[in-house]
């Protein structure tokens, strides 16, 4: 039987679903509970590649991401790896997938495969909640503005990888922009959520940078409170499905010396609304 428990400050942690075999039934649980909650965590699961890709086609269809490198064979499954000798992590900081594009990826779906013996955790922050307690002010303030998302800074030719090792992550030409609603209507759950983040948001649109800069950083702020974070603790065959219209992310990078190994497939998402 599908057990379903809400975790205190972001997301719920499934249990009673095996994923290679889970029934429609199952899948529709699963689906709502990520739409309701933000993201959900599943232990013990026995994903391989073929069955990670047969699994996320039953959710969505799947969208292929322009900047991760691909796993040999499959071009579903984007490559999350950190090896013994690199010091720099991928998505350390707090952001929210593809909002640089026109239809935002609704999630993604993350198994690990090898994992430190300490850390490398993932926190996840609830984007509902953080709507939710802001003052009825500044709610209609920001009711009547959309942001600018943009990727260049991070993936570009002289975007932020560029002097690191991880230079691998720089040099791309695709390069969007799109413009989103700052607060949206979560097009699963009907629920409000706020919908910018410090990894992709340039600016609100009809601002400047530095006209937007202090409401941004105020938002980044208040969203990034402990009481709207979970702390999820891997192990292999742990798997996270979050929805990148209703939670950030963020990887912590303290296990150097460790190797930590990830496959990730993007599931495609919808215009968002007001």
């Amino acid at each position: 039987m599908t057990a379903i428990k809400a975790l205190e400050g972001c997301g719920a942690l499934i249990e009673g679903i095996d994923l290679v075999d889970a029934r429609d039934h199952e899948i529709d649980a699963l689906r709502s509970a990520v739409f309701d909650y933000g993201v959900a965590f599943l232990h013990d699961q026995r994903l391989t590649p073929e069955t990670h890709i047969a699994f996320a086609e039953r959710v969505g269809p799947i969208v292929i991401n322009r900047y991760f490198p691909k796993t040999d064979k499959y071009p579903q499954i984007a490559k999350v790896e950190k090896t013994e000798v690199q010091t720099l992590n991928i998505g350390g900081g707090w952001h929210t997938d593809h909002s640089y594009d026109e239809e935002p990826a609704m999630g993604s779906i993350l198994v690990a495969l090898e994992t430190p013996p300490h850390g490398g955790d993932t926190l996840f922050a609830n984007m509902y909640s953080a709507y939710d307690v802001l003052s009825d002010g500044l709610k209609k303030t920001l009711s009547g503005l959309r942001a600018v998302h943009g990727t260049a800074h991070v993936f570009g030719k002289a975007a932020a990888y560029a002097n690191t090792e991880r230079k691998e992550f720089t040099g791309s030409t695709d390069l969007p922009e799109s413009t989103h609603p700052v607060v949206i209507v979560h097009p699963g759950s009907g629920k409000k959520a706020l919908y910018v983040n410090p990894g992709f948001t340039l600016r609100f649109d009809g601002w400047t940078a530095e006209e937007s800069a202090p409401l941004l950083a105020f938002l980044y702020e208040h969203a990034s409170q402990p009481h709207f974070i979970y702390r999820f603790s891997w192990k292999p065959g742990s798997v996270a499905i979050w929805d990148n219209r209703a939670t950030w992310h963020k990887a912590m990078n303290d296990y150097h010396g460790h190797r930590r190994l990830m496959h990730r497939i993007t599931i495609a998402g919808e215009r968002l609304t007001t």
